[in-house]
């Protein structure tokens, strides 16, 4: 069996659709091909600009491993859009029942005698995803469409027409209360200019009555005349 067939690795391009100030991930699978455990390490040639999870581990016989690859955030873009970093994932076989604790630096290590397998990686930036274009949704059958924008600006136009008739509506219903109020308060000021003519002829009676009878005014008369001249001004002005 030769090295190269430990790990199938899916995609052997690592594409990040590339903005600006933004973190960007993407995701490889690494597929154990053999009936072994297999310990893996990812190393790349941008340890700052990469973050790896994880970077190294286990696979059992024909178990799968996803690694999500991660680039920090970029202040700017690389001249032509042109990336030269590289990934490396290596591969031994590692003995039955390993865990990531039994991992060690020598085991990749080809100076020890080791059947270490390497894959290259590349990195390609691509441009992101457009936002698909509104596409209208024909109507389920048995449902009303929907409103277009121009229904939407005709709804508009409506719904401000009969606001603007509810105003008017009001503004009509108050002036009526205000012309009902100014004809209450109207009658009501005939009425008392009536009853004081009434009073004013009543208090002539008396007057003359009183100076038939005693051929002058007497004291008492002259302050009944004036309560009663009091009681006209106040039921005028009112």
């Amino acid at each position: 069996m030769s090295a190269r067939e430990l790990l199938g690795i899916e995609p052997l391009e690592l594409k990040f659709p590339f903005e600006l100030k933004k973190q960007i991930s993407c995701s490889l699978q690494l597929y154990n091909k053999t009936d072994d455990c297999i310990a893996f390490k990812v190393k790349t040639t941008s340890p700052k600009k990469y973050c790896v999870r994880p970077n190294t581990g286990i696979i059992l016989p024909r178990q799968t491993c996803d690694v999500i690859v991660t680039m920090q955030a970029q202040r700017e873009a690389p001249p032509d859009m042109q990336c030269k970093d590289k990934f490396l994932v290596q591969s031994v076989v590692a003995s039955p029942g390993a865990t990531v604790k039994d991992i060690t630096p020598e085991m990749f290590s080809k100076d020890s005698g080791n059947m270490v397998d390497e894959v290259k990686l590349r990195v390609v930036y691509v441009s992101p995803p457009q936002p698909p274009s509104p596409v209208p949704e024909e109507p389920e059958e048995g449902s009303s469409p929907r409103p277009s924008i121009s229904d939407n600006a005709n709804m508009t136009t409506r719904e401000f027409v009969s606001a603007a008739s509810r105003e008017q509506t009001e503004l009509q219903e108050k002036s009526s209360e205000a012309v009902a109020l100014i004809s209450r308060l109207t009658e009501e000021k005939n009425a008392a200019i009536q009853q004081n003519n009434k009073l004013q002829q009543e208090l002539e009676l008396m007057r003359r009555e009183v100076s038939k009878q005693h051929g002058g005014f007497s004291f008492m008369f002259v302050v009944i005349v004036a309560l009663l001249g009091t009681l006209l001004g106040y039921l005028v002005k009112a």
